[in-house]
C-alpha cells in the first residue's frame, strides 16, 4: 500500500505543482528499474485497464478476450515506448547543452507522461476519451517544465530541446508503423500505446 500512496503522491504533484515537483524529481537518486518498478508499470497499466472495462465489461464494443489481449499488447508497448523516448531524450539532452544521463531522462519522460497514463481513466467512459487527448497535451508541457531542472540544461534551450524529443519519437515511430503495415499488414494505428 505504500507503493501506492507514494505513486498517488508524485502523481498528484507532478500534475498540479510541477514546478515544485520537478526540482525534487531531479534531485532523488534513482536507476532506470527504480523508475519502472516504483511508478512506471504502476500507472502504464491505466489506459489498458480502463479501456478493457470500458470497451469490454461496461459498453461491450469488443469481447473481452480480444479487449484483454489488446490491453496486454497495449501496455506492452506502453513500456517500451517510455524506454525508447528516455533514449531519445538522453541522446538529444547534450546537443542542447544538458547532460547525457539515462536514469534522469527516464525521469523526466516516465514523469511528463503521468497525465496521459490518469488521462487514460476516461477511457472506461468511451465516448470521453477525447478528455484523454487533452490530459496527454498537458504532459508536453510538463516535460517542456522538467526539461532544465532534471536534464540540466538552459532554460532557453528547453523548448526547442522538447520538440526535438517530441518529434524524433514520432518520426520513428511512423517509420516502425510503416515497416510494420509492410511487411505484417498493420497500420499506424498498430503503434498507438
Amino acid at each position: 500500500m505504500e507503493l501506492v500512496e507514494r505513486v498517488a503522491t508524485r502523481a498528484k504533484n507532478i500534475l498540479l505543482t510541477p514546478d515544485s515537483e520537478w526540482p525534487v524529481i531531479a534531485e532523488e537518486k534513482a536507476s532506470v528499474g527504480d523508475i519502472f518498478y516504483g511508478y512506471v508499470l504502476i500507472l502504464a497499466a491505466v489506459p489498458p485497464v480502463a479501456t478493457l472495462i470500458g470497451y469490454s465489461l461496461i459498453f461491450g464494443h469488443i469481447s473481452f478476450g480480444f479487449g484483454f489481449i489488446g490491453a496486454i499488447v497495449q501496455y506492452s508497448l506502453s513500456l517500451a515506448a517510455i524506454y525508447f523516448a528516455a533514449l531519445v531524450a538522453q541522446w538529444l539532452s547534450p546537443k542542447f547543452g544538458g547532460r547525457d544521463d539515462l536514469p534522469q531522462a527516464t525521469k523526466l519522460v516516465a514523469y511528463s507522461h503521468t497525465a496521459s497514463w490518469v488521462g487514460g481513466l476516461f477511457f472506461l467512459i468511451p465516448f470521453l476519451r477525447v478528455a484523454s487527448l487533452l490530459l496527454a497535451l498537458y504532459g508536453i508541457y510538463l516535460l517542456f517544465r522538467g526539461a532544465a531542472p532534471v536534464m540540466g540544461m538552459p532554460s532557453e534551450r528547453a523548448a526547442p530541446y522538447t520538440i526535438a524529443v517530441i518529434l524524433t519519437v514520432i518520426i520513428v515511430f511512423f517509420l516502425i508503423s510503416l515497416v510494420m503495415s509492410l511487411f505484417l499488414g498493420l497500420g499506424m494505428m498498430g503503434m498507438m500505446v
